[in-house]
């Protein structure tokens, strides 16, 4: 049987190096073994990580019973529950996944585009002009606030500035590569009281499950037809029995929707603003794309801005949000590229690997959004939101999300990087996040471009 070689560093370093460093642990395994490689990081079976379009398409298009997926997920499974479609597999994943689906796709999405503009609009009103601002924590409040008035239904008021407060507590509690380690070491899991990282991590985390439990009991309570949220509309949601989601599964998915859907898309925003920033001749672009926007212009003419996607497509490749996609579990003796696995073997097709490909992205490292224009990359070349049937079901809604707060907040304001602040990839819990700091500041408004959304 053939397998792919294995790192020679010792177990636990290559945890530490997973933790504090991924990325050159990533690009160092990947300069000595290729395409190809095994790592040791966590106490059950080895991680094959897999850089190779080829093999990722083989990955991919395996039927779905000779692999689990949910159950690689253990490790966040104390944020968002055992039910949550990143956790569960088979026929009970496929009949979650389509109850969920169509909230997030087509007409739907219409609604949610004022809310969107008008949020972002709020937020950075109250940036000062000449005073630098964390952009992460704006974006953060952006996101999450969208997804509270989109998902949820919550407007302003006491309840959805609790619900804000706690999640945005939570997950600072991973905000660092040294707090994110808890994540990745369970033994470090353990209640010593509200003033110890998990004790406080499970108290917050009771809390925001009451708001939840509460919100959705109210709302089978009072069924309302006319609710366009996602909430309501997933309680709505029946399959062809006849039969919906239970308190628990729907719980376990809001806690997933809350916590992955915002934080990464956060992240993004934060990439993309620092990209936009850091390069003059990107900014020019962009802006020159953004003022053809009129009060006229309808939304999905914004949607369909070549520069803005391939911006948006860009920030997404240099540094996923992800850096590997949920890893499959072999059930079936199984064979990618000529590799033979055994049950038990996680793959890992690696999202940051295949985005550094020289031979897909000539100058990987840099940031060439011409490059979206010039050439249609595979759903296996490019991949920022995995990929098949484990495909991220927010990827529109993310990429919609990031197209409008983007067009918003640049014809609004004239923005400036502050000189000698660098902003470098770091770990924030499962995912890779721009570093934090006050690195962008606003010099001035706009007049020309307007940006107004036609529904």
């Amino acid at each position: 049987m053939q397998l792919p070689p294995s790192s020679e560093i010792p177990r636990f370093i290559q945890r530490l190096q997973w933790v504090f460093n991924p990325l050159k642990l990533l690009e160092t395994s990947a300069k000595t073994y290729g395409d190809f490689f095994t790592l040791q990081l966590t106490n059950a079976e080895p991680i094959v990580f897999i850089s190779n379009p080829q093999g990722i398409q083989e990955v991919f298009t395996t039927p779905p019973d000779y692999f689990d997926a949910g159950r690689s997920n253990k490790l966040i499974k104390p944020l968002v529950g055992d039910n949550s479609l990143l956790l569960i597999d088979g026929a009970t994943h496929q009949h979650q996944r389509r109850l969920l689906t169509p909230p997030f796709h087509g007409e739907r999405m219409k609604a949610y585009a004022q809310i969107i503009t008008n949020i972002t609009k709020q937020v950075i009103s109250d940036w000062q002009l000449g005073q630098p601002f964390s952009v992460r924590d704006s974006m953060q409040e952006i996101s999450l606030r969208v997804i509270l008035q989109a998902v949820f239904g919550l407007c302003e008021g006491q309840g959805l500035t609790k619900l804000q407060k706690l999640v945005a507590s939570l997950l600072d509690l991973s905000g660092s590569p040294l707090r994110s380690a808890v994540t990745f070491f369970p033994a470090l899991q353990v209640d010593l009281g509200a003033w110890s990282p998990w004790g406080k991590f499970l108290r917050e985390r009771e809390k925001i499950h009451q708001i939840l439990y509460t919100e959705i009991q109210e709302r089978r309570n009072n069924p309302d037809s006319s609710r366009t949220d996602i909430l309501s509309l997933m309680i709505s949601a029946k399959d062809e029995n006849g039969e919906g989601m239970t308190d628990i599964e729907l719980c376990d998915e809001l806690m997933t929707l809350l916590l992955a859907g915002h934080e990464t898309t956060a992240s993004a925003l934060t990439w993309a603003l620092y990209w936009v920033h850091n390069l003059p001749i990107v900014r020019e672009k962009l802006i020159n794309e953004l003022n053809s926007i009129t009060e006229n212009t309808e939304l999905n003419e914004i949607y369909r801005l070549p520069y803005l996607t391939a911006v948006c497509q860009e920030t997404l490749r240099i540094y996923p949000i992800a850096m590997i996609t949920l890893p499959r579990i072999v059930k079936t003796p199984t064979k990618i590229m000529g590799y033979e696995f055994a049950p038990g073997t996680l793959l890992a097709p690696c999202i940051y690997l295949t985005h550094r490909r020289p031979d897909l992205y000539p100058e990987p490292k840099k940031f060439k959004p011409e490059r979206f224009l010039e050439r249609q990359y595979s759903q296996y070349e490019y991949l920022p939101f995995g990929g098949g049937n484990r495909i991220c079901i927010g990827m529109a809604f993310a990429m919609f999300e990031m197209k409008l707060v983007l067009a918003t907040v640049l014809s609004q304001l004239y923005l400036e990087l502050v000189d000698n602040i660098p902003v470098q990839p770091i770990r924030r819990g499962v995912t890779l996040a721009p570093s934090g700091g006050k690195w962008l500041v606003a010099t001035g408004k706009r007049e020309k471009v307007k940006i107004a959304v036609g529904v």
